[in-house]
């Protein structure tokens, strides 16, 4: 795919999401301006881009106002993990609302088509499964999840609201459990936390009775569904599910990693977390339809190329993490 050198802004671009999606639209041609806070992104995810000549990076929290010319703007950014989005939740919260009234206006201004990173988390606990475009969801408004949760659906009212109101070419994906190199070590998600602990030879840990499911979409997948739809022409706002149809039990998962890794890590329980899904999984048939897109990477696929990536960090030297956290990489 080729952008005629299209200038193209990434919030949250030093992220794991934001890394590889700038990274992607360099590959293809684009002129990339990265944005990011680092509060959960880090310089060593976009490190090897900076020499690029068409790479920009900027320091700027999108709570804030950014004046660029672009063409496109993808809105990454967002702490994605419960650690990480419950450490400051009021911060999260505007983070999703500010940050998306501030991008919407800055696409508004410069006439920029502009794709809402959202999330599976607006279905809540979900009582309809598999989860499609139209169910409402079932999110607690008040626990220690809704200032991502309603952050995020509050982002996506915004969104639909300039749409309707100004006619804003938006792209609104709701995105499921992502996983790949990059990920954060210590970001409090099943993936990165099973792999982890099973390098280091520290207990395993499952919340409940470990048959909560989740899917598991890698994250070259993701991003090809990314730039499909923000290719796609015609008034096709979205929501769009994107991610991997395929449904694990944690204990599923934490079995798959151990044999992986070669591990002898001991699986232990702990209290589920409150308002924690029981179930979560998408249907994709939009994004089929659609976009003629679908998951390519498997599971054990996937996991091969991560346990690579922090096997890596394991062995290297130590930084402190955003939550002070000694985190390797």
């Amino acid at each position: 795919m080729s952008y005629d050198l299209n200038r193209i802004l990434v919030t949250g671009g030093a992220g794991f999401l934001g890394s590889h999606l700038c990274e992607r639209l360099l590959k293809d041609g684009a002129e990339v301006i990265c944005a990011d806070n680092y509060f959960t992104g880090r310089r060593a995810n976009i490190s090897h881009l900076l020499d690029h000549r068409n790479f920009e990076l900027l320091r700027h929290d999108v709570t804030f106002p950014l004046y660029v010319e672009v063409d496109q703007i993808y809105n990454l950014a967002c702490p994605a993990s419960p650690i990480h989005y419950q450490y400051d939740p009021v911060q999260t919260t505007k983070t999703s609302v500010h940050g998306a009234i501030n991008m919407l206006g800055l696409a508004k201004r410069v006439g920029a088509r502009i794709l809402q990173a959202s999330t599976s988390e607006v279905y809540g606990d979900p009582v309809v499964h598999p989860q499609t475009e139209d169910y409402w969801g079932n999110v607690n408004p008040i626990g220690p999840r809704a200032c991502y949760d309603e952050g995020k659906r509050c982002a996506e009212t915004l969104f639909f609201d300039y749409y309707r109101q100004y006619k804003l070419p938006i792209r609104v994906v709701r995105i499921f459990n992502t996983y790949g190199p990059r990920m954060h070590p210590h970001d409090g998600r099943v993936v990165s936390n099973f792999i982890m602990q099973a390098l280091t030879g520290e207990p395993i840990t499952l919340y409940g009775d470990g048959s909560q499911t989740r899917s598991f979409c890698y994250v070259d997948d993701l991003i090809e569904g990314f730039v499909r739809f923000m290719a796609l022409g015609g008034d096709e706002p979205g929501p769009i599910n994107l991610g991997n149809p395929g449904e694990f039990t944690m204990i599923e998962l934490a079995e798959l990693v151990l044999r992986l890794t070669g591990s002898r890590s001991p699986l232990i329980h702990q209290p589920l977390p409150a308002d924690d899904p029981r179930q979560r999984r998408p249907d994709i048939t939009r994004a089929t339809r659609t976009l003629n897109w679908q998951p390519t990477v498997p599971l054990e696929a996937g996991l091969e190329r991560t346990i690579a990536y922090f096997r890596r960090l394991v062995d290297g030297p130590q930084v402190q993490g955003t939550t002070g956290a000694a985190i390797r990489g």
